[in-house]
């Protein structure tokens, strides 16, 4: 098969894959938003609100259409179909963390914004699934994601994406502020043991629930 016809193939399906998980986000937020609130900052009160979501969405999408335009860079036939496999191994296995921490969440999903944190009332620290091997595995996954579709798509769209998406570095860090004054010792031991990016994997090392 073609090369052409194989990143068209490929493409096609991280944009379906990308789509689909960015739906299931957006189900998951604005199902969160409507419980009980807990411990939160002041400007999760304005930020984690429907139309101001809608809005954020909207032009993230507005953004991403308008630099969808390819980057001026022309690889050779081969280190092409390097970019285009490995852009799609990374980018799925970006997207199938990504499902398995919010699924490991469940109700405990609590979006972030850039503006404030929000727990739920009666809020429970996860340790299993994803969070068992790091702190933040959506987090990584987010990022690790939009380097995969960096290498698949290569558009400025992509690139902008790849680098805002190290800024998730601040927000994991006021999260945890907000885990920390909320969970207390349960919090600290956690976080002694699971590393906030990079797993740490131990033979033996005993997981939490």
């Amino acid at each position: 098969m073609p090369l052409p016809q194989i990143e068209r193939i490929l493409r096609s399906l991280g944009a379906i894959a990308g789509l689909i998980t960015l739906a299931i986000a957006l189900v998951a937020t604005f199902l969160s938003i409507r419980q009980t609130p807990g411990r939160e900052e002041p400007g999760a009160r304005i930020a984690l609100r429907g139309p101001i979501l809608v809005l954020g969405a909207s032009i993230f999408i507005a953004i991403g259409t308008l630099l969808w335009i390819p980057l001026p860079v022309q690889l050779e036939p081969s280190w092409q179909a390097i970019a285009v496999l490995a852009g799609s191994l990374v980018l799925f296995a970006g997207l199938a963390v990504y499902l398995w921490g919010l699924f490991s969440l469940r109700g405990m999903f609590a979006p972030s914004s850039a503006f404030g944190v929000r727990l739920h009332a009666n809020h429970a620290l996860v340790t299993a699934g994803p969070y068992a091997y790091v702190r933040h595995p959506m987090y990584l996954a987010v990022i690790v994601a939009a380097l995969g579709s960096l290498l698949l798509y290569q558009t400025w769209a992509t690139l902008l994406f790849a680098v805002g998406m190290f800024g998730l570095d601040i927000r994991a860090a006021r999260e945890e502020r907000v885990l920390a004054a909320e969970f207390g010792i349960q919090w600290e031991a956690y976080a002694s043991t699971v590393p906030r990016w990079l797993p740490r994997f131990r033979r033996g090392r005993k997981r939490g629930a």
